[in-house]
């Protein structure tokens, strides 16, 4: 059986070029990510990734990804696995202006039914943009668990 979908929706008082920033800006997914590199074209086809000391300090790739679809500042849609990306899902981040606020709704969903990773991004997915949000709104955010 399919894995439903991982939606999930938040509302950022920042304007929309700023959360278009959070998401794709080196700088404030090093913040995010505790340190991780971000690499990523954006362009259709463009590759993404993020990196950084594993556990035995030596370099690591923490995810990898590929861009499908940019339509700056309001989609960003990607494909992305753990690690080197042997198992991918895909990625659908749609942004809207309201009148004081971003809605950010992140879409992740195109799970493989053996795909591991899906109870780690139901977890994260909520750590991450409760994250951006704090930084976009803050200036700073808080340590993952």
């Amino acid at each position: 059986m399919a894995k439903a979908p991982l939606v999930f929706t938040y509302y950022i008082a920042a304007p929309i070029e700023k959360v278009w920033d959070g998401f794709v800006s080196k700088e404030a997914n090093r913040t995010i990510f505790m340190g991780a590199e971000f690499e990523v074209e954006l362009t259709p086809g463009g590759s993404m990734k993020w990196s950084g000391p594993g556990k035995d300090r030596k370099p690591t790739r923490y995810v990898t990804g590929r861009v499908i679809r940019v339509d700056e500042p309001r989609l960003l849609e990607y494909d992305f696995g753990m690690g080197m990306g042997d198992s991918m899902s895909h990625v659908r981040i749609e942004l809207t202006s309201e009148s004081e606020a971003v809605k950010v709704v992140v879409t992740n969903d195109g799970w493989a039914d053996d795909d591991q990773a899906y109870a780690q991004n139901a977890d994260g997915w909520p750590r991450i943009l409760s994250r951006l949000k704090t930084l976009l709104e803050t200036g700073k955010t808080f340590r993952p668990h």
